[in-house]
This record gives C-alpha cells, sequence and structure tokens, in this order.
C-alpha cells in the first residue's frame, strides 16, 4: 500500500526554487532515504509533508487523503511523526515532562503514562526519566527527540539527520532502534550525511539536487549512479 503520495511539489522562497516538480511514493513498512547536497532541499519536503510550508504546487497525500492543505496538527494526528535537524527538545523540562508534552493531543491518562514509560524504556532513557532534558548528553538528547516523535504512534516517521553527532555506540543503538520499528510495521524516510548509515539501513534511496529528484533506486544501484556520484557523493 502507498503510504504517502508526492506529486509534482513545487516550493519557491522568493527568487529561490527550494523544490521543484519533486514526486515520490513511500510504501506501507517502507524504509527510504533522502540524500543530497545542502540546500537541495531535502528539509523543505519534510516542513512541507508535516504542514510546517504550503506548497506553492503539487500535492500531498497520506493514506489517500490530500493533507497539502492542512494545519500541522492535523496532518500529526493522520499519522506522521518527525524529528528536525535542530534538536526540539525543552531542556528545562524533564525527559518524562518531555514525552508528555510531545503526546498531549493523542495520549490520554493511564495510556499516556504507559506508553511513554515503554518509549522511554526502549531508548534507554527509563533511569533518566526525572533528569533535565538539558543535562542529557547529545546523543542522548537525539534519542529523547527520537521517542518523542514515536509518542502518537505514527505510521511514518520522517528524521533529519538522525545519526547526526552521534558516537559509533549511540548510531548502533539508534539503528536498532529503528530497525526493530520498521519490523513492527512502521514506515521511515531518512535525511542524512552519513552514506554508510543511508545506506545500511534503507532499501531505497532518492536522490535530491538543487530541489530536483536526480535518482532513485536501491543502495547499490545509486552509489553507481554517475549523475549522483557529479552531484553529491563524488570519486573515490
Amino acid at each position: 500500500m502507498t503510504l504517502l503520495k508526492v506529486e509534482k511539489l513545487v516550493k519557491r522562497f522568493g527568487g529561490v526554487v527550494a523544490v521543484n516538480n519533486c514526486s515520490f511514493n513511500i510504501k506501507d513498512r517502507e524504509l527510504v532515504g533522502l540524500i543530497g547536497p545542502n540546500g537541495s532541499g531535502k528539509t523543505t519536503i519534510f516542513n512541507l509533508v508535516t504542514g510546517i510550508y504550503k506548497p506553492d504546487y503539487g500535492d500531498i497525500y497520506f493514506k489517500d487523503e490530500l493533507i497539502s492543505g492542512l494545519k500541522v496538527h492535523e496532518i500529526s494526528r493522520r499519522g506522521i511523526g518527525r524529528t528536525f535537524q535542530i534538536l526540539k527538545v525543552f531542556p528545562k523540562m524533564s525527559v518524562l515532562e518531555n514525552m508528555l508534552v510531545a503526546g498531549v493531543e493523542k495520549q490520554k491518562g493511564t495510556t499516556e503514562k504507559t506508553r511513554t514509560l515503554e518509549l522511554l524504556q526502549l531508548v534507554d532513557l527509563i533511569n533518566l526519566k526525572d533528569e533535565s532534558a538539558g543535562n542529557l548528553s547529545y546523543g542522548q538528547q537525539k534519542l529523547l527527540e527520537f521517542a518523542m516523535a514515536l509518542i502518537s504512534d505514527p505510521l511514518l516517521i520522517l528524521l533529519d539527520e538522525p545519526a547526526s553527532g552521534l558516537n559509533p555506540v549511540m548510531l548502533k543503538k539508534l539503528t536498532d532502534y529503528i530497525c526493530e520499528l520498521n519490523h513492527k510495521g512502521k514506515a521511515f524516510v531518512i535525511i542524512e550525511h552519513n552514506i554508510p548509515f543511508v545506506m545500511g539501513i534503507c532499501e531505497r534511496v532518492i536522490v535530491l539536487d538543487n530541489g530536483e529528484k536526480i535518482a532513485e533506486g536501491p543502495p547499490e544501484a545509486i552509489r553507481g549512479d554517475e549523475k549522483v556520484i557529479d552531484a553529491y557523493l563524488g570519486r573515490a
């Protein structure tokens, strides 16, 4: 089943075309990488999908419903979660309070508390639930934001540079969490400059350059694509 459908998406900021006639589909339970040079339109696409920006042209469908005119919270409620390139945690609030704020619209009462504790257990932060988020290491804050994106139990999770700044131990943990959730039915789209991470975890990769999709396919095909090599990967 097609979960997310992006059709001929265009977004301009003044005279700059950030996304230009971009189309792609994400299937149910799929794990997809979204890569390309800085400024190629990757995060703009995430912002369009989640309602932060409105497209100048084109349509976005989630589970066959047009969502490109909906507000951020309306899109979230339909089953799309995300993390951000710049961490969006509340440093003066506890880990548990961050989770409860993230889930305030979706979860209620006992269900809310139970799911929160389950997710903190998943990302190995349960023993730090009463610690201020600002006192966590950078890697732990990334894992907290990851758990916050899961609190509403989304079908599709958009991760914006999740591996950035993580040491090998934290990166291995994150990889395991993503794979475990994917096996349980979650679909992921991952923006990342850590190419070994993307190529190792994703079954399909979409490549952007100057706001346009220049390639799409399995990792082995992307590695050898001349346009991708010239625009982004470079030559050994």
